[in-house]
């Protein structure tokens, strides 16, 4: 199959496919003798595999190592579950940030009288300022 048929069946753009390819993620595409590539069962999953593990934030690297990890019959699921254990831990301190993030923003909106006046505690706050009960 095509780059296109391709891009469509895994939910990756013909552009990204040429990314990866370029990048070694995936190989190339075998090449017809029209000069066209052409896209197997096995390439498509990989594509698939790649969209899904972009959808859940892994890095580019570390779908490198996940993809190194499935081609390797002979792994251990130690190794993919430590993998996807840090991944799932990073997420997770990113959500904590941006909790706290959210919440410094809300008390700053709280404190705000969204008027005519020229006082703005949202700018006090950002400037360092500060406002009553709100932690930086």
């Amino acid at each position: 199959m095509q780059i296109g048929a391709a891009a469509e069946a895994s939910g990756v753009s013909a552009k990204m496919i040429r990314h990866y390819e370029s990048i070694g993620l995936i190989a190339n595409g075998a090449r017809r003798d029209n000069g066209y590539r052409d896209y197997d069962q096995r390439d498509l999953h990989e594509l698939r595999f790649i969209r899904s593990a972009r959808d859940l934030g892994f890095s580019l690297e570390e779908i490198r190592a996940l993809l190194d990890l499935w081609r390797n019959k002979a792994r251990s699921s130690r190794d993919v579950y430590a993998l996807a254990a840090r991944h799932l831990h990073q997420i997770e301190t990113k959500i904590t940030e941006l909790q706290a993030m959210s919440q410094t923003l809300r008390q700053l909106l709280h404190a705000c009288h969204s008027d005519q006046r020229p006082e703005c505690p949202i700018l006090d706050g950002l400037g360092g300022e500060g406002i009553r009960g709100v932690h930086r």
